[in-house]
């Protein structure tokens, strides 16, 4: 009985890769809102009620492809840290470029779970702790490259909604961390996806094109706003 649950179970969790790897190719051929779990099935050649045995719905389908980009990236970029040197500068420089690389390699991926929302779609609890992995990753980034550095010189954090939110912010996932820093991290991490963002699709195009040379330099630039030391 083992052995023919254990075998069903291996089927089962065949034909659910192959629903999203079908669901991916749909996404890239007509996008996240034109979804459809018929369209799927007709493609694998299951029934359309068998598909609904492995997702209920759309939006389930949807989560599940979701909460693999989120895990696929950050799983890319703790990989890059891991093979990264121990320099603060070349850890920023290993996670930034990390994320970049997945983006531009997988860019239905990201525009799916970083671009426009998909109409009538709720992320559930279930997407929040594997989309905290990535933001998590670059606040130890910062917080373990500067551990005796003095908080940064400029303007305080105002003490109004802003201190509040980075107030708990810092008590969930960096404590010990300055929160002027913590505001500049957050900064620096708005900034890596909206340049991303700007090069995958196609805002960059007569400017910044390509954009390697202008990524590398950014990524310094933010180095230096969250006080990471000069390499020296």
């Amino acid at each position: 009985m083992t052995a023919v649950r254990t075998a069903r179970e291996r089927a089962r969790e065949e034909l659910t890769r192959e629903i999203k790897q079908e669901a991916r190719r749909q996404l890239a051929s007509e996008g996240a809102q034109r979804l459809s779990l018929r369209a799927v099935a007709r493609e694998l050649g299951m029934a359309s009620s068998a598909i609904y045995r492995y997702f209920p719905s759309r939006d389930e389908l949807l989560t599940a492809l979701i909460v693999d980009a989120y895990t696929d990236l950050a799983d890319t970029a703790d990989a890059a840290l891991a093979a990264a040197p121990a320099a603060p500068r070349a850890r920023w420089r290993a996670l930034c470029g990390a994320v970049r690389d997945w983006a531009l390699a997988h860019p239905h991926e990201y525009a799916l779970v970083y671009g426009t929302p998909v109409p009538g779609y709720r992320a559930p609890q279930e997407t929040i702790e594997p989309a905290a992995r990535l933001p998590i990753a670059l606040i130890t980034v910062v917080r373990e490259g500067r551990p005796d550095a003095p908080a940064p010189t400029g303007p305080a954090v105002p003490a109004g909604p802003l201190g509040e939110q980075l107030a708990r912010l810092r008590a969930a996932i960096a404590p010990g961390l300055p929160e002027a820093v913590l505001a500049r991290a957050a900064i620096a991490w708005t900034q890596l996806f909206g340049m991303i963002g700007f090069e995958l699709f196609g805002h960059l195009v007569g400017s910044f094109d390509p954009a390697d040379a202008f990524f590398a330099h950014a990524v310094e630039e933010m180095a230096d706003l969250v006080g990471l030391p000069a390499e020296g």
